[in-house]
């Protein structure tokens, strides 16, 4: 991936994620076997599930939110047109701060289409 300000966003995310990690294992590790066990396919896709997760991001105006859920929803088949629809709910659930937070979508979007 070309170094972008959302990469060194992730990074950066990654970063401090793991150094919380090596401090609270127990945490990490329950953590992420919640989100393994929720975002794995069930009644709903994988990727409808990470396109809900880009939704909430935005409502809760979580930019490493916004770009790990963008990014994994890409990798998951997700289109361009998707998650910028499933961040729009959340700009009609959150109003001006929602919208001021697509443009993050679409940077993410425009950072990780190249991944996929």
């Amino acid at each position: 991936m070309k170094n972008t300000a959302a990469q060194e966003r992730l990074d950066e995310l990654f970063e401090y994620m793991d150094r919380f990690s090596e401090g609270y294992p127990e945490i990490e590790r329950s953590f992420k076997d919640l989100a393994g066990s929720i975002m794995q396919d069930g009644a709903l896709s994988a990727k409808h599930k990470e396109l809900v997760a880009v939704g909430i991001a935005v409502g809760l105006r979580c930019l490493p939110c916004i770009y790990t859920h963008t990014r994994s929803a890409l990798g998951l088949g997700a289109t361009a047109e998707e998650l910028m629809e499933a961040a729009s709910v959340a700009v009609l659930m959150s109003g001006g701060p929602g919208m001021a937070h697509v443009a993050e979508v679409m940077k993410a979007i425009e950072s990780f289409s190249s991944q996929t």
